[in-house]
């Protein structure tokens, strides 16, 4: 795992388990069994320099906090996504990591929106787009909708963009694409079958 390669068990290329989908796509696990101080944000920053030249992009995925594991998740990142679902408590923890963000100065992050469910916000059950992009003023660059296809995917071990007509697939392919420099609108919500038929 990642410690094993930081405390120099093995190498990096020895840690990284290959996808079986994707050939060119690769894990390497955070430890299961370790404290997130095992791990400093330098450490962090070194291992991904080493892998820079290999790779087209390097994701590290880090849940929302202020403990360590963040800190260094965010150290070596040249581009922050902040991924939020329409709750106010979600929203109110993004803000928070949003702040934590700036003050480490690798901000400006920009911000996807989970799970949204068009019909919720219609009735105002669920908070719309413009008006958590007013409470964080960041740059959004995806919204995925609500997709039972993303359960079926994740049961069958299959990743949500290869499964045909799934929403939220094409919304991560859609995130994709602008994180690449592209000018990709963002899917109308309001028209699904619209949605479905471009997908098709």
């Amino acid at each position: 795992d990642l410690v094993d390669v930081i405390e120099g068990r093995c190498r990096i290329r020895q840690a990284m388990i290959k996808d079986k989908s994707f050939s060119d796509l690769y894990l390497i696990p955070a430890a299961q069994t370790r404290d997130k101080s095992a791990v400093s944000p330098t450490e962090m920053i070194k291992l991904c320099d080493q892998i820079r030249d290999e790779v087209g992009w390097i994701i590290i995925d880090s849940s929302a906090g202020i403990e360590r594991g963040f800190k260094n998740a965010i150290a070596p990142a040249d581009e922050i996504l902040v991924i939020t679902n329409p709750d106010v408590s979600a929203v109110r923890d993004a803000d928070r990591i949003i702040g934590i963000i700036e003050a480490e100065e690798k901000g400006p992050a920009s911000l996807i929106i989970n799970r949204v469910n068009p019909a919720m916000v219609k009735k105002g059950e669920m908070m719309a787009a413009e008006d958590i992009l007013e409470l964080l003023a960041v740059k959004l660059i995806g919204i995925v909708p609500e997709d039972e296809k993303v359960i079926i995917s994740t049961n069958i071990g299959k990743p949500v963009v290869t499964v045909e007509k799934s929403i939220a697939g094409s919304a991560f392919k859609n995130i994709a694409r602008r994180l690449m420099g592209d000018d990709v609108p963002m899917i109308d919500l309001d028209n699904r079958d619209g949605i479905l038929h471009r997908i098709s």
